[in-house]
């Protein structure tokens, strides 16, 4: 049996090989990022191209899966490209080490693009540039701040609620008319801050769940319709 035996049983062949002959570029490679490559590649893309600007700190530990004490410093597109080659050494994969904003283009026009960038500004320019290119997209809203997995969902950016961050990123895509597209986001209210710290405290269970929902997404998009 191969790697893919379980994969091919659920995808079939031909599932199997639209997997294998796509490409899915995934923008963040952090804590939610991290789960949704490591989904990726365990599922079969054949081609995965990587984009994070940062590097590991201890800090990311209790959340990213790429970081460990093994990998702190390292640069976060650089432990990917090894996890996954690790995990398949037949995946093709580009590791841009950017951080991407309005100036921002790549020569590789992928399958699919997944978000998970925290900064709104970066996750607005990547909207623009996919929509250019005509790339399909699914984007991750706060995954911050929360406890309870169940409230996570996927809807219409147009469609989301409560989130705050999906607030703003509604109101800025509505002003560039820019076309409606895919949202993992919590139905959760943010829990508060504790003490007088400076980011907001999150849990792998939630950031975890958020990148896995988006892979699983892109990879029904992959076996549906490619």
């Amino acid at each position: 049996m191969d790697r893919l035996h379980r994969t091919r049983l659920l995808f079939g062949d031909v599932g199997v090989e639209k997997l294998k002959k796509s490409t899915v570029m995934v923008v963040g490679c952090g804590a939610v990022g991290s789960f949704a490559i490591e989904a990726l590649a365990r599922s079969g893309v054949g081609h995965l191209v990587v984009v994070d600007f940062d590097v590991v700190e201890e800090s990311n530990i209790n959340r990213q899966l790429f970081a460990l004490t093994s990998t702190v410093g390292v640069a976060k597109v650089d432990v990917a490209t090894a996890r996954i080659h690790d995990i398949n050494p037949d995946i093709v994969v580009d590791a841009l080490n950017l951080r991407w904003d309005e100036n921002t283009d790549v020569d590789i026009v992928p399958d699919f693009v997944i978000d998970a960038i925290d900064c709104v500004e970066s996750k607005v320019a990547l909207y623009r540039w996919a929509h250019v290119h005509n790339v399909p997209l699914i984007t991750s809203m706060g995954a911050a701040s929360k406890t309870d997995p169940t409230h996570i969902k996927i809807a219409p950016i147009s469609k989301t609620s409560v989130c705050p961050l999906a607030a703003r990123v509604r109101r800025l895509v509505r002003g560039a008319a820019m076309p409606d597209f895919p949202a993992v986001f919590s139905t959760e209210s943010p829990a508060p801050v504790m003490g007088h710290a400076k980011n907001l405290g999150s849990v792998i269970t939630i950031t975890g769940t958020f990148g896995l929902i988006m892979a699983n997404f892109v990879i029904g998009e992959i076996v549906r319709n490619k």
